[in-house]
């Protein structure tokens, strides 16, 4: 990664719904949680913004199976919240974090140039930012030790297919 370039953490819908007891676990939860974690402290220590990105259901929709406002599972993992306690947060109701949301204004508020993408799932909301429409004037790498979703082989698939369009690294290697 450049270091001239000014950076950003976008950090994906790390929410109470993904995890044990909440309505749709993950796999992996609990090292990707520790691994973000980790990066959000690297960012930190290198004044990198972190800009967490939640997902509420669209109520005009229906009711969603998870991610409904005003439950507990909606909410950001406390974890994450502690660890990067003066992060903005960003709401979106698409896979896509750039889509109809603020994503984009305060990128170019900030003056980012690189994105730095980790969350949860890694082959719908992670992969869909990613490689937006809106992130292709961007620097683009995702964060493979960031990043979890229902099984380990619908993660790896993921990551392969998205391989030819941003870099994979490690948290270690980009933070």
């Amino acid at each position: 990664m450049s270091q001239s370039a000014k950076q950003a953490l976008i950090v994906i819908d790390i929410q109470n719904d993904y995890f044990p007891g909440g309505k749709f676990p993950l796999w992996n939860t609990d090292v990707v949680l520790a691994n973000i974690q980790a990066a959000i402290a690297k960012a930190g220590a290198r004044k990198i913004p972190v800009i967490l990105v939640q997902h509420i259901a669209d109520s005009k929709k229906g009711i969603a199976p998870f991610f409904n406002e005003g439950t507990p599972g909606v909410e950001i993992h406390p974890n994450i919240l502690a660890a990067a306690p003066d992060a903005i947060i960003v709401n979106k109701s698409f896979a896509d974090s750039f889509e109809k949301t603020r994503l984009e204004e305060t990128l170019a508020k900030l003056g980012v140039e690189e994105l730095i993408v980790c969350g949860m799932m890694t082959q719908n909301c992670v992969t869909h930012t990613a490689i937006s429409k809106a992130a292709e004037k961007y620097k683009v790498s995702i964060l493979s030790d960031c990043c979890t979703t229902v099984d380990q082989m619908i993660h790896l698939i993921a990551l392969n297919g998205v391989s030819t369009r941003v870099a994979l690294v490690t948290s270690d290697a980009a933070l």
